[in-house]
């Protein structure tokens, strides 16, 4: 957590609150910076000889017309988004090379798969993120490392996610699609909308998905698990890319470097 004796003071001690009897440490954790992800994962190797499974779960939103987006918006969106998790990999993967064990498991989005309109940025940033995890897992497959992509659907409620997104920096760009301005206004209520009538879209059914993902034995967890209750039908496009990604990376003859129950 970033700042976890000062902004998120709170948070953090909720937190600790909400564990009372588990052995929770709160630990500061700032994504865009290389040395504090360093440190975070030394501290964790101090104080508990090893790490089993790395999370990453950090992201920021940004909703509205991407020609409002400057460069420079994107690019902290990306710094977090998606160098938070390259940095946090570069802290923790020389740990879990050295014991030829471990998990990543990455919150993606199913907005990678479907993209949403409204949310250009933030969708590019997710697409690149899954494809960074990717990637990094046939190198890490070699190490005897798993790598999991969970993609939640939207989550409206529950979360701070919507409430806290950010805007673009040219308003006088985004003034000039006023009249797209009734979409945006309505773009929660419709996603509401795609939510089977009396479900209950929580977002704690990711925390329970990603906590029976990591309890699962090696060589048992899947590359992909979907949470979405919007019904985005991201499951079929996800089967189809995965055999079509393994079978080219075998035609490679590159087999060695999928899931042993892959190659």
């Amino acid at each position: 957590m970033r700042d976890p004796e000062g902004r998120n003071a709170a948070r953090a001690e909720s937190l600790r609150a909400e564990t009372a009897g588990h052995d929770l440490h709160v630990l500061e954790l700032d994504v865009q910076s290389q040395q504090s992800a360093d440190t975070a994962v030394r501290t964790v190797l101090d104080e508990t000889g090893g790490l089993d499974v790395v999370v990453h779960n950090a992201a920021h939103l940004l909703v509205g017309y991407t020609e409002a987006f400057t460069a420079e918006d994107i690019a902290h969106l990306f710094d977090v988004n998606v160098l938070g998790a390259q940095r946090v990999n570069r802290a923790a993967l020389p740990h879990l090379r050295e014991r030829r064990a471990g998990t990543l498991l990455y919150v993606g989005s199913t907005t990678s798969v479907i993209v949403p309109p409204f949310l250009g940025p933030y969708v590019a940033s997710k697409s690149a993120f899954d494809a960074l995890a990717q990637v990094t897992s046939y190198e890490a497959n070699h190490f005897g490392i798993e790598t999991v992509i969970v993609m939640p659907g939207p989550f409206t409620h529950g979360t701070e996610h919507f409430p806290n997104s950010g805007r673009a920096s040219d308003q006088a760009v985004t003034a000039q699609y006023a009249e797209l301005d009734g979409y945006v206004a309505r773009n929660e209520d419709a996603t509401d909308a795609l939510f089977t009538p009396g479900t209950e879209a929580d977002p704690t059914a990711v925390a329970d998905e990603i906590t029976r993902i990591i309890a699962l034995p090696a060589g048992a967890k899947p590359a992909r698990s979907v949470v979405d209750f919007s019904r985005g039908g991201v499951e079929g496009v996800n089967e189809l890319a995965l055999a079509a990604q393994r079978e080219y990376v075998r035609r490679m003859g590159f087999a060695d470097l999928l899931p042993a129950d892959a190659r």
